[in-house]
């Protein structure tokens, strides 16, 4: 399959079944000062550490992300790859907030009733902290990398503010959204509580607003992936046999039913309004080497926004590895490319970055 098909066919790009761990972590105080009772974490593991316990690598996952790493990011994280269980531990976890295994919105109570809104606002900073207690009771190293894309960067740009990982490699990320990240976000929140099931998050299991869930995946769709990568694939081409189609209207429909069957409404608005929330406007005091990857086409996560924290780093005497990549294949680039990114991640991780490039 090649790339451009890759980019139009989600199939195999997330785990069919969560064969993660579950592990208690407690309750967790959160960044709004709630309390968020009796929190698990979901997790996966490859590989195993080493003598000198140096070799961990926390991969963080994007929006609609799980925790087996090696399916999403085939390209970069399993055998063969750069982060490769040969050589390293790699461990991914599920965000809390999410709804493949980590405590979230759709988690059931013992009547087994969903969280739904009951489930308090959440933080990028209060997923770091979840994960920080997972290593704490799992007794694992300090990250020799931490490293994610879009909303998982934001989770490793926290791991480096923090000084708590060795090195960090954020890409096709942003310190903080801007009105168009946000504005996007809130018209799928938006077709999700339009949806009549919705009931204030409080939807039952059995019979959610996958309506709207379907039209909030088909507005994120249309951001990921690059003007050019939709006109060379559909152009103004209809359906066989249907000339009222055009074909984009059915791969957009396709998509957002196919995503109601794996994901739940309320992780979707959880966390998209946590990312719209989160703001980095300083790295003073990081001292952790950063290393961040962009991409020319991506522009609902545009280079400026990277360019933005290396500018940030280089302020902070932080030491930052700044590289844009020209292909056009939108935001999903970072899902999609290998080859690039591969190079600037082996040099990074075994050479460390050029001190406060920008």
């Amino acid at each position: 399959m090649s790339v451009d098909d890759r980019l139009f066919d989600e199939e195999g790009s997330h785990s069919r079944e969560n064969v993660a761990q579950i592990e208690p972590i407690g309750d967790l105080e959160l960044l709004s000062g709630a309390r968020l009772a009796e929190v698990q974490v979901a997790y996966q593991t490859w590989g195993s550490l080493n003598a000198a316990r140096d070799n961990l690598v926390l991969v963080c996952h994007a929006l609609t992300g799980d925790s087996n790493a090696v399916s999403w990011w085939g390209r970069i994280v399993g055998p063969g790859c750069v982060i490769n269980p040969d050589d390293h531990f790699i461990v991914c976890t599920n965000t809390i907030g999410g709804c493949r295994g980590s405590t979230g919105p759709g988690t059931l109570d013992g009547q087994g009733n969903r969280l739904g809104s009951r489930f308090p606002a959440i933080s990028v900073e209060d997923m770091v902290n979840a994960q920080v207690s997972l290593f704490e009771r799992m007794g694992w190293p300090t990250p020799r990398m931490v490293c994610g894309g879009s909303m998982g960067g934001m989770q490793a740009l926290e791991w480096a503010r923090r000084n708590l990982c060795a090195k960090a490699w954020l890409t096709a990320s942003a310190g903080q959204h801007d009105a168009m990240q946000i504005g996007f976000n809130e018209a799928m929140r938006q077709a999700i509580i339009a949806d009549p099931k919705w009931n204030g998050g409080d939807f039952s299991p059995s019979d959610p607003p996958s309506g709207g869930l379907a039209v909030a995946r088909m507005i994120g769709h249309l951001s990921y992936l690059s003007f050019e990568a939709f006109q060379n694939k559909f152009g103004r081409r209809t359906q066989d046999g249907q000339p009222d189609v055009f074909q984009v209207e059915s791969y957009l429909r396709y998509q957002g039913s196919k995503f109601t069957s794996r994901f739940d409404a309320g992780s979707l608005v959880c966390l998209t309004q946590a990312i719209d929330r989160y703001s980095c406007e300083s790295l003073e005091g990081c001292r952790t080497p950063l290393l961040l990857t962009a991409y020319t086409s991506d522009w609902i996560y545009p280079p400026t926004q990277s360019q933005k924290l290396a500018d940030l780093a280089n302020q902070a005497g932080c030491p930052c590895q700044y590289e844009l990549i020209d292909l056009p294949y939108g935001h999903d680039a970072f899902l999609l490319d290998g080859d690039i990114q591969t190079q600037f991640v082996n040099t990074f991780l075994y050479n460390g970055p050029a001190h406060t490039s920008g």
